[in-house]
């Protein structure tokens, strides 16, 4: 079993020690080994599961998620429909989020419409919209 430093497993996963300290309290990783100095060694499998978690960071788990996913990749009574739940979850997330960004948009869209961009900031429609009394508003 070959012993790697955190730095060297660090720059192997394209991650700052930093991120892999933090993973391991959120356990999705554990040291095999520490020195007598203390410092963490990591197994060079240890590699495979670091691109795991970035691959399904860049789909939009988080880390919780990520953290479960780790336990069913791992389990062997683990069931693929698990698997599919948890994404499907996921999709349901995006899904509204992207639904929350689209009226996001259409709310400064609107905003936008109402200033010309000329005079003082102090005649701004924008401001004046954002400024607005919540039982008066004056926005779009």
């Amino acid at each position: 079993m070959e012993l790697i430093t955190i730095g060297a497993l660090a720059r192997r996963a394209g991650i700052g020690a930093g991120t892999l300290r933090y993973y391991e309290t959120q356990g999705l990783v554990t040291p095999a080994a520490r020195t007598r100095g203390r410092y963490r060694l990591y197994q060079e499998s240890e590699l495979r599961r670091l691109r795991f978690i970035r691959r399904c960071q860049e789909l939009g788990f988080s880390l919780d998620e990520i953290g479960l996913l780790l336990g069913l990749n791992e389990r062997r009574t683990a069931r693929a429909a698990d698997v599919k739940r948890l994404t499907q979850e996921k999709l349901r997330d995006i899904d509204q989020r992207i639904r929350d960004l689209e009226r996001m948009k259409h709310g400064l869209e609107r905003l936008s419409e109402c200033c010309h961009g000329e005079g003082p900031a102090s005649e701004c429609p924008i401001l004046a919209a954002l400024n607005a009394d919540d039982d008066h508003p004056e926005g779009p």
